[in-house]
């Protein structure tokens, strides 16, 4: 049975709410308790920072996920229009030549352009581009390391063609990564002008760092990018793997000088009236932080990024369209995580000692909707997959730590970026 999508929308925030009140009758006693020993403003921030605001945001997710249904692509997509690829490369001397031969072996059937921009690397990436030979590559050499922003600039001022994609330096395009993204692009509402890519990890073997970024990837992000979709605009199409309308690129400046450049310039194309959608079947493979020093680096620039964000179109929080309502998550994001970090992290010290003010056994009825919810992205995931030719290996290990203990690192490393976004100026290439 076919749904708007505003009533899909209308449907799930209901539920959301509804799940929002009762969760706060049944922690009624946990309140009392926590207000007793702390007072009565500490313990309804901490109570909606942990449990209420948290649960609501995951009823809203697994109903949209439950309601939502992938648009088929046009009938004719025989014909491709002409696309131009920017790869901005800084010392990816081990993995580029592999990253340019996958755009290779697409055998995209439109015209294509292919720029790589070396944007000042050390090491010997600009030997292995210059022994590659592809009609269709470009290589441009920068005297000096700029940053991503300016590498990815200059290369669009040579972008010949309607459509621009972006792609990194170390990662790998399954097949046909490129046609689905661009078919995506172009059977999406008229006001489309940009559409992310699905985004995995290539190296999720190397250790258990990188096993539970898989699950990351493959559950969480994955299934932000389709609610937000949904609701006609995700907020990051990502460097990593993003289509843009190259007149709109042009029209808003091109990539931010800034840490998140993306999502910078995601709010941007949003802010100025345009839909952003989600390739989910657009699959390309990057390779994810080895430790837990890049992972936390990484997080930081994130962080730092959607800072920028708000920094530059907090106008979109007042525009009157679906997905304002996840603009606004993104700005109690910092209170959550600032709660998580500070208040939850030391509750389960406590716990551990007897002393249940903060994490006790009211915080493990979170535990079946989180079940829940895994469990329908696992499913979407998979019918996904299965649809490209692909299998979801077996990482047991990754997801039980993924399920229990990320956020320990994940959500005060946030924390952190927030933070430096306000005390820190240095703009300058990271991990992914």
């Amino acid at each position: 049975m076919y749904l708007p999508v505003k009533l899909k929308f209308t449907v799930a925030f209901v539920l959301a709410v509804a799940w929002s009140v009762l969760s706060f009758h049944l922690a009624q006693r946990w309140l009392a308790d926590m207000t007793s020993e702390m007072g009565a403003v500490w313990a309804y921030l901490i109570l909606f920072g942990i449990a209420i605001l948290p649960g609501s945001m995951n009823a809203f997710l697994m109903t949209s996920l439950m309601l939502d249904r992938r648009p088929s692509f046009r009938q004719n997509m025989d014909v491709l229009p002409g696309i131009s690829i920017l790869v901005a490369a800084y010392n990816e001397e081990a993995s580029i030549a592999q990253t340019i031969e996958s755009i290779e072996k697409q055998a995209y059937s439109g015209p294509l352009q292919v720029i790589v921009i070396n944007d000042g690397s050390s090491d010997g990436t600009a030997a292995e581009l210059d022994r590659l030979n592809y009609p269709w590559l470009e290589v441009i050499h920068m005297p000096r390391n700029g940053g991503k922003a300016r590498a990815l600039n200059e290369g669009l001022k040579h972008v010949r063609h309607d459509i621009t994609v972006t792609v990194d330096g170390d990662s790998y395009l399954y097949r046909n990564a490129l046609r689905n993204l661009v078919s995506r692009y172009l059977s999406d509402p008229a006001n489309t002008r940009a559409v992310a890519g699905a985004v995995l990890v290539r190296n999720s073997r190397k250790n258990l760092v990188t096993r539970i970024q898989e699950w990351d990837y493959f559950h969480g992000i994955a299934a932000v990018k389709r609610l937000q979709s949904l609701y006609q605009g995700t907020l990051v199409a990502q460097g990593a793997f993003s289509a843009y309308d190259t007149s709109v690129l042009r029209d808003v400046g091109g990539w931010p000088t800034a840490v998140g450049e993306d999502i910078v310039l995601t709010w941007a194309i949003l802010r100025a009236g345009y839909r952003v959608g989600y390739a989910e079947n657009a699959c390309l493979f990057t390779n994810a932080p080895e430790t837990w020093s890049q992972f936390i680096r990484q997080r930081q620039r994130w962080s730092r990024g959607l800072m920028e964000a708000f920094k530059a179109h907090w106008h979109l929080l007042f525009q009157a369209r679906m997905i304002t309502l996840f603009i606004w998550w993104n700005l109690l994001f910092p209170y959550m995580d600032l709660v998580y970090t500070l208040a939850f992290v030391p509750g389960l010290v406590l716990a551990l000692f007897g002393i249940y003010w903060i994490a006790g056994p009211m915080t493990l009825l979170v535990l079946p909707m989180a079940i829940l919810i895994n469990g329908i992205m696992f499913r979407i995931q998979s019918r996904m997959f299965i649809e490209q030719g692909l299998r979801v290996r077996r990482n047991p290990f990754g997801f039980l730590f993924y399920s229990l203990f990320y956020g320990l690192v994940l959500q005060p490393a946030c924390v952190v970026g927030y933070f430096q976004e306000f005390v820190t100026r240095g703009k300058r290439w990271g991990t992914k």
